[in-house]
């Protein structure tokens, strides 16, 4: 997925949908939008807003922010450690939760890369016996 740039935000979201083999009704029911509506998105006719293509994202259980970076809302990023994937995939965290919780793992590697911390399992263990001891 990463890298595949598709002609249009409508293209990218058939594509997601068809990988996810979601049927487009099925989609536009869980996405909260109508179908007629959807259709459109998909082929071009119309231009989502943010708010829609976060509904779609929800219902596609991928991040809003691939839709947003495919319909040119975001600057595509580096892509995200297992830990940051994981955090945009959570389904109960709010938006502002997860962006919390982003900006604190982000804060820790950017201190522990300051600091010289590695991150090899000997290292953590051997840092901690020293706190500890």
């Amino acid at each position: 997925m990463a890298g595949s740039k598709v002609g249009s935000i409508g293209e990218y979201i058939r594509e997601q949908r068809t990988r996810a083999k979601i049927s487009m009704r099925q989609l536009a029911d869980v996405s909260g939008i109508s179908n007629p509506y959807l259709s459109q998105i998909e082929r071009g006719l119309r231009k989502p807003s943010a708010e829609i293509l976060q509904q779609i994202a929800k219902g596609l259980r991928i991040s809003a922010e691939a839709l947003y970076v495919q319909a040119g809302i975001l600057e595509d990023r580096e892509a995200d450690t297992d830990v940051e994937a994981a955090i945009r995939a959570d389904l109960l965290l709010t938006e502002r939760q997860k962006q919390v919780l982003l900006d604190i793992y982000t804060s820790f590697r950017k201190e522990n890369e300051a600091t010289g911390v590695l991150g090899d399992a000997g290292h953590h263990e051997s840092t901690r016996e020293e706190e500890v001891g």
